[in-house]
């Protein structure tokens, strides 16, 4: 089958063609015991994210899922270690990492992604990309003032001073979800019970 445009931009090669392969999805999935899935936190810096992705990975591991987290800080170690963080870099660093939850959705496994990816259209486009119920987003609500309360990596004290340009939720643009699967503010609600909530949200999905 030819690699057509409803697969991706048009700027590849027509001379690239998609390869059909023997192992699919859902054969990769039965292996596996379990339904893959991509689960999207979104939310600002110091928001609590990354703290309740992992809670929830450590869960889920336990209880005998195969998972895999991507971790916003994380992939810019490699993955992503090319870009910076004006608004086109920030587009492909989603792009990229949404790809590659995909192809690890594709592998049978429960995808957690944990990126502050401030841009709606980006986070849709991504959604775009994963066939009907696999890909929820969850929105870490907490508000501004409380994740610059906490301030884990000084980041906000950088950018309040001026030292740290283009940083969300101070001098760029963060848009929340308009209808996020799953909303937490961790503000309100202790570590356990956001955990609770996604595991069982994860769960009621399988």
């Amino acid at each position: 089958m030819r690699y057509d445009d409803s697969m991706a931009d048009n700027s590849l090669s027509p001379h690239l063609f998609w390869q059909e392969l023997a192992v699919d999805k859902p054969q990769r999935a039965a292996r596996l015991k379990q339904k893959p899935m991509a689960i999207w936190f979104t939310g600002l810096s110091g928001a609590g994210k990354s703290t309740v992705a992992n809670a929830v990975e450590s869960v889920l591991h336990a209880r005998g899922y195969a998972t895999y987290l991507l971790d916003g800080d994380n992939v810019r170690h490699g993955l992503c270690r090319d870009l910076g963080f004006a608004d086109s870099d920030r587009a492909e660093n989603v792009r990229r990492v949404g790809e590659s939850a995909r192809l690890m959705v594709d592998a049978g496994l429960v995808v957690l992604a944990s990126f502050i990816s401030p841009s709606l259209r980006e986070r849709n486009a991504v959604r775009a990309r994963f066939e009907a119920g696999e890909f929820f987003e969850i929105y870490i609500s907490t508000p501004l003032d409380i994740c610059e309360k906490r301030d884990p990596k000084g980041l906000y004290r950088l950018a309040r001073r001026g030292e740290l340009k283009l940083f969300t939720g101070i001098s760029s643009l963060y848009e929340p979800p308009v209808q996020p699967d799953l909303q937490l503010d961790t503000s309100q609600l202790c570590l356990a019970d956001c955990v609770e909530q996604v595991v069982t949200f994860i769960a009621q999905r399988q």
